[in-house]
């Protein structure tokens, strides 16, 4: 025998005044946003918490937060508010054009290098579909409140829905110049020679792939520790790009720049530090037509692909293996 839900006992009402207060983080601005009073505002979040259990909010003089009970709390009120409000207007505009905001999440370097310059092409193919882009800086799991998300992460066990449109694999680029002016030598002398530059990546020591990449070829005795450190690889790479320094990053993010000669990789070596960009989207998103669309144009273009073929200008000696 199925077992059915009584939902009865949901309180839609206290949830709707907590995300409202959540949201705007003051409970006269929730107030005036419901066009509810402030008291029965208050009323149905205390209700919402005694329901619960426990606090939402921490309530000072001057500043109004979500408790660690609060935060956990209001992604899924979120999602399914938005889901409501998703299958009401697909219901009440059956048959009209598509419009809908997609929260999309992607990490800058990938953004800049490959999504921004063609976001043009899905908004021409799906109109009616806007994107709100989120750029936030680090590794792992998505925001909560993102509809689509590309993350830069190992693979994790979660309730999302996730494909993984690349594996990362990290070569040495350089401007053509250095890699001419150093020709002949091995990869510990031109590392030795030329300026490292290190991508900062969360909790980890700021030469952490170099110290890799060092230890799987052998390179004994070389100082990787120095250099300059940039928040994401396109600011690595965009330094590379001005003649300076040599950068340990992804080639499939820079093969542009790689096929049109502005970088060369001048050595072989290749590192794999278990990293890749992940797509994900929460397994109800799946059902949602805009999603959906972006879901499937984002692995058209990006998954799975080969690494990028280095630019042959110049070829140095093999590296130390």
């Amino acid at each position: 025998m199925q077992k059915t839900t009584d939902r009865r006992w949901l309180p839609l009402n206290a949830l709707r005044a907590f995300e409202g207060v959540a949201k705007h983080g003051s409970f006269t601005a929730a107030a005036n946003a419901l066009l509810i009073s402030q008291s029965a505002l208050s009323r149905h979040v205390i209700a919402l918490e005694r329901l619960t259990g426990v606090q939402l909010f921490d309530r000072r003089p001057h500043a109004l937060t979500l408790t660690k009970a609060g935060q956990h709390l209001l992604p899924a009120v979120a999602k399914s508010f938005d889901r409501l409000e998703y299958a009401l207007d697909d219901i009440r505009n059956e048959g009209a054009p598509l419009q809908r905001t997609l929260r999309v999440q992607m990490p800058p370097s990938f953004a800049v290098q490959l999504a921004v310059p063609i976001l043009q092409d899905f908004r021409r193919d799906s109109a009616g579909v806007d994107i709100d882009l989120i750029s936030p800086y680090g590794v792992g799991p998505p925001l909560g409140d993102v509809d689509v998300a590309v993350v830069y992460s190992k693979p994790t066990v979660t309730d999302l829905v996730s494909d993984l449109l690349w594996p990362v694999r990290l070569s040495i680029l350089c401007h053509p110049n250095i890699a001419a002016s150093h020709r002949g030598k091995d990869l510990a002398s031109f590392i030795e020679a030329n300026e490292i530059v290190h991508v900062r990546i969360a909790d980890l020591p700021r030469h952490h792939v170099w110290t890799q990449l060092a230890r799987q070829e052998g390179l004994k005795g070389v100082n990787i520790e120095r250099g300059l450190v940039f928040d994401t690889a396109v600011l690595a790479v965009q330094y590379a790009l001005s003649g300076q320094g040599i950068a340990l990053v992804d080639t499939n993010l820079f093969a542009e720049h790689i096929n049109a000669g502005r970088l060369v990789k001048p050595f072989p070596a290749t590192l794999d530090d278990g990293y890749g960009y992940y797509l994900t989207t929460h397994p109800e998103g799946l059902s949602d037509t805009a999603i959906s669309l972006f879901r499937s144009w984002l692995i058209r273009r990006f998954g799975p692909r080969e690494a990028a073929t280095p630019a042959p200008a110049v070829q140095l000696a093999v590296s130390n293996e």
